[in-house]
């Protein structure tokens, strides 16, 4: 045994290091968020609580085409139609199984109406299992409860794309002004 490793075997010099390294770490204030005390807002484009977009009117955008429930990898959505008076699809049930669902937001990418769209809601939490399993009603008030007024359009601007103004051309661009309609001859 070396001197060095003998000094510092008998005066606990890693003892001493790692105790000094404890009472520094005691000093300074502890970055811990007391979580319901304290709450962390969520994040531009958390994907959480579920809802189903509603139009200026206060009507579902809903169309029961069922591409949500194609594209979902975890198969948690559900869409019942019928046929209605006028030959257009009617949703008479939209059912999704939060407990199944991954979070992806690939049903929010998948809709062509902007139907659907996850909030920024991530506090639920529940006893039963019945709870989680929201239907077409529970969604809709999800709308209403985390969309209301202008923040629903300020979402689907943000976060839904392509929108129309991604396709504009850029100088020198060849362009279409001018199409020539062709008669045919009868």
């Amino acid at each position: 045994m070396t001197t060095g490793k003998f000094i510092r075997t008998i005066f606990f010099v890693e003892i001493l290091k790692g105790l000094t390294l404890t009472f520094k770490s005691m000093l300074t204030p502890a970055v811990t968020r007391r979580y319901p005390k304290v709450k962390r807002p969520a994040k531009p484009g958390f994907r959480g609580l579920h809802a189903l977009a509603k139009n200026e009117e206060g009507k579902m955008k809903c169309v029961g085409c069922g591409l949500c429930g194609a594209y979902c990898p975890s198969q948690c959505i559900h869409i019942y139609t019928t046929e209605g008076e006028d030959h257009n699809k009617v949703v008479d049930r939209y059912e999704i199984e939060v407990l199944r669902c991954v979070y992806c937001g690939f049903c929010v990418e998948a809709c062509p109406f902007g139907a659907i769209s996850l909030s920024e809601h991530y506090e639920y939490s529940d006893y039963s299992r019945d709870a989680f399993y929201m239907t077409k009603e529970k969604l809709l008030s999800n709308w209403d409860k985390y969309f209301a007024g202008k923040k629903g359009e300020a979402y689907y601007r943000k976060f839904w794309r392509p929108q129309s103004e991604d396709f504009t051309g850029h100088e020198g661009q060849a362009k279409f002004e001018k199409v020539k309609k062709l008669k045919v001859k009868s």
